[in-house]
């Protein structure tokens, strides 16, 4: 059977699947930074006042926390880097697995693992990206 002419269907579901995933994270940070930086990190204190970690802690780790996912969300959008802003994410998950855990947040956990599960799916299928910056600099080095 021939193959239609254009992009391979494997390169375009990584290619859709990995900008989702940016999509995805880069609006969980604008979100939360049009919708006030201090009211997220107020409402996340509150979660967190009954943690083991010193509020001021929390209070670093949720002013942070929007604009990291913002970039790590933007990178994967637009496949820059994207071997390393997936392991970024992967750790970012564990982080943020970390702390949901420590407040017994398992809905919030589970969500993460999820997360974490597209991000380890699309780290071990990279030999079919072909539609990121990342690509384009390979074809243009070639």
């Amino acid at each position: 059977m021939a193959r239609e002419k254009g992009i391979a269907d494997e390169k375009l579901a990584y290619g859709l699947l990995r900008a989702l995933a940016g999509l995805n994270l880069l609006m969980h940070g604008a979100s939360r930074i049009l919708g006030g930086a201090s009211a997220f990190s107020g409402k996340m204190q509150a979660e967190f006042a009954h943690s083991v970690l010193p509020p001021v802690l929390t209070q670093l780790f949720f002013s942070v926390l929007p604009p990291v996912e913002m970039i790590l969300g933007a990178l994967l959008l637009i496949g820059l880097r994207t071997r390393a802003t997936l392991v970024a994410a992967m750790v970012w998950m564990m982080v943020l697995t970390f702390g949901s855990s420590l407040i017994q947040d398992w809905q919030a956990a589970s969500i993460q693992l999820l997360y974490g599960l597209v991000y380890a799916a699309l780290l071990g299928l990279r030999r079919f990206d072909g539609l990121s910056i990342d690509a384009w600099m390979r074809r243009s080095r070639e």
